[in-house]
């Protein structure tokens, strides 16, 4: 059951202070009364108030003094002025100094039933505002705690990435070492190759730990650093790259390295047999709300990516397997002119 409201009523009249008081303890309110001003700040700033009322005309202090006082009280509850029939300016100049209502003190009930319906319409405005307050303040808590959140996950997101491309660098970079030792060609072509499908896999964690969003790769920044990564590796040998901007997931952008790697790598050893400088390009472009990857050359192999005499068919699989991961088709298109092989991939 809800305690009784308490009201503190500000008045010199005794007699209309006790009108006041029994009318409102008859209709459920705990009433408290102070003859002058002084007083009642003293009553008010014990608290526990719900709401208070407050006469103009009061001896040494008026109501409009008094008023100031309360209003430097923390947690005041709401304020009604009690004015004159004529005194219209004075009700407004007390509004606007920070009373909610005012009501007119005229003979006969009215005064009474208007004092009452301004007690409870301000105690529920009040009610209501406080209970706006803390809804937003809870909205706020809930804002900053699921940014500090989100936050915390960036830079715990950011240091696993960090920590697997790391990883990633030490096992290539024991790759290559393996690769050194070793006399047989295949056995070095292998371990170059799989040194360039870790390198895909690890330019992604590279660039997502130094990037403020883990949720996308740039695919053109990406597919650059891989095939500068690439190049050194066989002797610093240049590969063109044309690329629209796009931002794909991360899983996606591995995905499309690795099949970039793959294609490069088997256009760098079947495309230009009786030579070593011929041209390869990479392509990245947007086209019908999809992504085209392409990797071409103007050499006389097999193409890139179809497996070559001698060859496992191992790079073919590979391209094929993670094309269809990314939703994609995969196109060859050989001739005189060199060889051109594509994946169409969904963006998202």
């Amino acid at each position: 059951m809800n305690s009784p409201r308490r009201i503190l009523y500000i008045d010199d009249e005794p007699g209309l202070r006790r009108l006041v008081q029994r009318d409102l303890e008859r209709h459920g309110y705990t009433v408290a009364t102070a003859a002058e001003g002084a007083t009642g700040v003293a009553m008010a700033t014990a608290g526990g108030f719900d709401a208070i009322c407050l006469d103009h005309y009061m001896p040494g202090q008026d109501g409009l003094d008094t008023l100031e006082a309360l209003r430097a009280l923390p947690g005041l509850p709401p304020i009604i002025y009690v004015t004159g029939s004529d005194e219209g300016r004075i009700a407004v100049a007390a509004l606007r100094a920070g009373a909610v209502d005012y009501v007119i003190k005229e003979a006969g009930g009215h005064f009474l039933v208007l004092l009452r319906a301004a007690i409870d319409g301000a105690i529920e405005r009040a009610r209501l505002r406080l209970a706006h307050e803390r809804a937003e303040a809870a909205v706020r808590e809930a804002r900053d705690r699921a940014e500090e959140l989100a936050t915390q996950r960036a830079m715990l997101l950011r240091e696993v990435n960090h920590r697997v491309a790391n990883s990633l660098q030490l096992i290539a970079s024991l790759t290559r070492l393996q690769e050194g030792a070793v006399r047989d060609p295949a056995a070095r072509e292998a371990l170059a190759a799989m040194r360039n499908r870790i390198a895909a896999v690890a330019q992604v964690h590279r660039r997502l730990y130094t990037s403020d969003d883990v949720r996308s790769v740039a695919l053109q920044d990406y597919l650059g650093g891989l095939l500068e990564e690439i190049g050194r590796s066989v002797g610093g040998r240049a590969i063109e790259l044309a690329a629209e901007p796009m931002e794909v997931p991360p899983d996606r952008a591995v995905s499309l390295g690795v099949i970039v790697s793959e294609l490069v790598t088997n256009a760098l050893k079947y495309a230009y047999p009786d030579r070593q400088d011929g041209p390869i390009r990479v392509r990245l472009r947007r086209e019908d709300g999809a992504g085209v990857l392409a990797v071409q050359d103007e050499g006389v192999g097999t193409g890139a990516g179809t497996g070559a005499p001698g060859g496992t068919g191992l790079g073919r699989r590979i391209v094929e397997v993670l094309a269809g991961s990314v939703g994609g088709v995969v196109t060859q298109a050989a001739g005189p002119g060199g060889t051109e092989v594509s994946i169409r991939f969904a963006l998202a």
